[in-house]
């Protein structure tokens, strides 16, 4: 009976959309496309064959066809995949098919094959295919100008090794269009990530004679640096120091200053001193600013390290050098907010009528609502956080366009029955301004309106937030279960904005959302935690299944959330790292000097933490906007952020 529940308003939503041709599977259909899905995450091509024939006529017939042809693309025919292509044309599936057979001529390198599908492909949003095509041109003799620095930056941002990039870098080194400096920035940036595979392709470049220490190098560094026959080349001390810095960034300091100073060039004197800096910043040791005034020059540091540069400085209080640590970074990091807003503070800081007028333009030019830095802009230009007017809702003619658009169609039934990676990459591609026949601001208004309508909120908020022309905050700001939320929060003296706030952040309304750690449902409850707060708040009923029910998911969650609030003294900056990372590490991280919470959040040593408390903040300065009606400041919201200087003790019983 529960799956007939949860099939039957498919079947009925289904039905509103307009898919010329296709008759919509009964939901035995649905189940062949969910054992599908689980064969061809196996990469099962014997099941996916067996399967196949059933999803004849279902309305994600696509997927089926692109699952069993993927799984055996190594041996497929080209014509084989050409009717595919040419069956599915303008499809996601079609371009997502290509994309796959595109990296596979790359790596045979059938090139004559490559640059014939390369035009069509419409995403371009793979490196490596830039890459490939880059090595083709090389190769070609028809390179365009400055392609040595677009490889740069493709391969230095790729997070992992490759084949495309890597075989374009030795291509364009052999022609000698690429500098060695370039490759071995590579093999350092392999080092700091602990990526042994990417430094060794590197050295494989540039440098083959130096491959065989590396699995050492990378095991042992100080071994490496200390108990060798001979003394190591200083381009692999360079690699060992800035292994060993990742574990003991103390230790890596003093060798480089007693032992390697001499021996390494500037630039990796520089990029060492970079890296054991910015380990010392992320544990927000007093000593990352003698480290990082080591550096000669801050050219040499990479766009990470000079973000960790600035977080120390922004601690210290030293704005000059914040400001020298922005000048230093990639235009188009400098670009970013974060940057923007803190650049405008050191010229604040510096009080002279030209650095105020610098700063005013610096603010003006990223004020708005959307974000943390562009909420605090607007504070400082002297205006409170409001929702911007709501934009004329889709007329009747836009809205039977979205409903009649097969790229949503299918997206939203393969949401609604649960092939969710899958509907919103469909989703995403459909929506998605860069394509051609992308959709304009009111064709996003529309396909956001049909999301919303079908409660899948992650989608309605993601398209809705790419409108450039207006903003509907009740397209990005909705509020499901607003009866519970707001009752139950009001009812244990929590701010039903913050609750909002958080939610948004942590599932986008996802009720069966499930992170990699093992959280669940609305506000993301470890089960453990979940446990435990359902027995701390007399929960005597209390189920590890019923996590996923929104009322107990909203119940637990919102318990947890001002158990943590109440241990860090009010504060909602600690409260929410702490329910993202745990309340011990924010416990440490306070400790320190008082800061602007500003900056304290901007020196959380998780990415992923200091990313979320910035996002759930100003999630929360919006909602309460919209529920209030008022105008609203998040920097009330977020005050100081120093040691514990209250008498009450932490909860130490808090998971």
């Amino acid at each position: 009976m529960k799956r007939l529940a949860i099939l039957t308003p498919l079947v009925a939503l289904a039905a509103t959309f307009s898919l010329p041709g296709v008759v919509f599977a009964q939901p035995s259909g649905d189940d062949v496309l969910l054992q599908m899905q689980q064969a061809a995450r196996k990469q099962d091509s014997k099941a996916l064959a067996a399967l196949l024939p059933a999803t004849q006529g279902h309305p994600l017939e696509v997927w089926a066809q692109y699952w069993a042809l993927k799984a055996r693309l190594d041996s497929a025919t080209s014509q084989e995949v050409e009717d595919f292509l040419q069956r599915w044309r303008g499809t996601y599936q079609e371009d997502r098919l290509r994309n796959d057979w595109l990296l596979l001529l790359g790596q045979r390198r059938d090139w004559a094959e490559f640059e014939r599908l390369h035009t069509d492909f419409r995403m371009q949003d793979d490196k490596q295919l830039r890459c490939y095509d880059l090595a083709i041109a090389s190769m070609e003799g028809r390179l365009p100008a400055h392609a040595g620095t677009q490889l740069q930056q493709l391969w230095l941002d790729q997070p992992a090794s490759d084949d495309g990039c890597t075989y374009a870098a030795s291509t364009l080194y052999a022609a000698q269009q690429l500098p060695a400096q370039t490759v071995w920035q590579r093999a350092r940036l392999g080092a700091e990530r602990n990526q042994l595979g990417t430094a060794r392709d590197a050295l494989a470049i540039a440098a083959p004679q130096h491959v065989g220490p590396l699995a050492t190098l990378f095991k042992s560094p100080l071994q490496y640096l200390t108990t060798g026959k001979t003394t190591p080349p200083a381009a692999l001390a360079t690699l060992a120091l800035i292994r060993l810095a990742a574990s003991d960034p103390d230790q890596a300091a003093q060798l480089l200053r007693t032992r390697w100073q001499k021996t390494l060039s500037a630039e990796e004197r520089d990029w060492v001193w970079g890296v054991i800096g910015k380990v010392a910043a992320r544990r927000l040791s007093d000593d990352a600013l003698d480290y990082f005034a080591e550096v000669q020059q801050l050219a040499d540091l990479n766009d990470d390290s000079l973000a960790w540069l600035a977080r120390a400085a922004l601690r210290a209080g030293q704005w000059g050098l914040v400001q020298q640590a922005i000048a230093a970074m990639s235009t188009a990091q400098q670009q970013d907010s974060t940057w923007v807003y803190w650049k405008a503070r050191t010229l604040l800081a510096q009080g002279t009528p030209q650095g105020q007028e610098q700063a005013q333009a610096l603010l003006d030019s990223i004020a708005g609502v959307d974000g943390f830095y562009e909420q605090l802009a607007r504070e400082d230009l002297g205006q409170a956080v409001l929702p911007p007017p709501e934009p004329q809702p889709p007329t009747a003619e836009e809205a039977a366009r979205a409903r009649a658009n097969p790229g949503l169609a299918r997206a939203l039934y393969a949401i609604r029955i649960g092939l969710r990676s899958e509907g919103v990459r469909e989703w995403n591609y459909t929506t998605n301004l860069h394509q051609p026949g992308g959709m304009n601001d009111r064709e996003l208004l529309a396909a956001a309106q049909l999301a919303c309508q079908a409660q899948v909120w992650d989608r309605c908020i993601n398209t809705s937030e790419r409108t450039r022309g207006f903003a509907s905050w009740q397209q990005r700001y909705p509020m499901p279960f607003k009866d519970e939320v707001v009752t139950r929060a009001r009812n244990i003296g929590l701010d039903p904005a913050y609750v909002y706030g958080l939610i948004r952040q942590e599932s986008r309304f996802i009720m069966d959302a499930r992170s990699h750690v093992g959280a669940s449902g609305l506000m993301q409850v470890m089960p453990a935690t979940a446990k435990w707060t359902a027995k701390k708040i007399g929960m005597t009923d209390f189920q590890p299944s019923m996590i996923n029910q929104h009322d107990v998911n909203i119940t637990i969650g919102t318990a947890y959330l001002k158990l943590a609030l109440d241990d860090f003294d009010g504060s909602m900056v600690l409260a929410a790292a702490g329910y993202n990372a745990g309340p011990g590490r924010p416990r440490n991280w306070r400790n320190g000097p008082v800061l602007d919470a500003a900056i304290w959040a901007e020196n959380v040593p998780f990415t992923e933490t200091r990313d979320y408390v910035k996002k759930v903040l100003a999630n929360t300065t919006n909602y309460a906007a919209a529920i209030t009606g008022q105008p609203q400041s998040l920097r009330s919201r977020l005050g100081q952020v120093g040691p514990k200087d209250t008498p009450v003790a932490y909860n130490k019983a808090l998971p």
